[in-house]
């Protein structure tokens, strides 16, 4: 039996779901959802009236390739609390699928994945013409995160490259920055 002195994950830990995982997958995610709300809570006036400015990524189609379900269920929950429309799926062969019907304005996407990994999905995607897909800003999100992965990432076509884990806060800035950039 493990004994898990971390405050932060023994909150989650309840006598009720000790060996459930999905709920307490589910309880981090509400109270990052929360979290990540709190934080892009930016408040303006429009004639004495105090209103909340959109979130970062409102209205933002993305689409999300990782092959892990917990990551890639927590990168979509993190995008959606922030505003965007996401799309997720599990391979290469299913992106590139996604990518012409969607038209995301960006693809996140894992690098290390079975079958056809992200450096061979973006190459792909990069010789898609542009009204395909082929333009699209795309991050590298990856457990690879030594400087040649990140030169390697790049070299292949990604815009950006992230190393996991990510803290939604950064997530939701990199991908707003990159979109800023590229529309600029």
């Amino acid at each position: 039996m493990v004994n898990c002195q971390n405050s932060q994950v023994n909150k989650y830990i309840l006598p009720e779901n000790r060996c459930d995982r999905s709920k307490i997958r589910d309880s981090m995610v509400a109270e990052e959802k929360q979290q990540v709300k709190l934080r892009n809570s930016i408040f303006f006036t429009v004639n004495g009236d105090c209103m909340e400015a959109p979130p970062l990524l409102a209205g933002l189609n993305v689409l999300v390739v990782d092959d892990d379900d917990d990551s890639r269920f927590y990168v979509t929950t993190v995008l959606e609390a922030d505003g965007a429309n996401v799309v997720a799926v599990a391979s290469a062969a299913a992106a590139l699928e996604a990518l012409s019907q969607l038209q995301p304005e960006v693809l996140v996407c894992d690098i290390a994945m079975p079958d056809e990994d992200g450096y061979t999905l973006i190459r792909k995607v990069r010789s898609l013409k542009p009204d395909l897909g082929g333009e699209v800003p795309a991050v590298a999100l990856t457990a690879y995160a030594d400087s040649e992965d990140r030169i390697r990432a790049l070299e292949a076509g990604f815009q950006t490259h992230v190393a996991k884990p990510v803290d939604p806060t950064e997530l939701v800035e990199i991908i707003a920055n990159l979109i800023a950039t590229c529309r600029n």
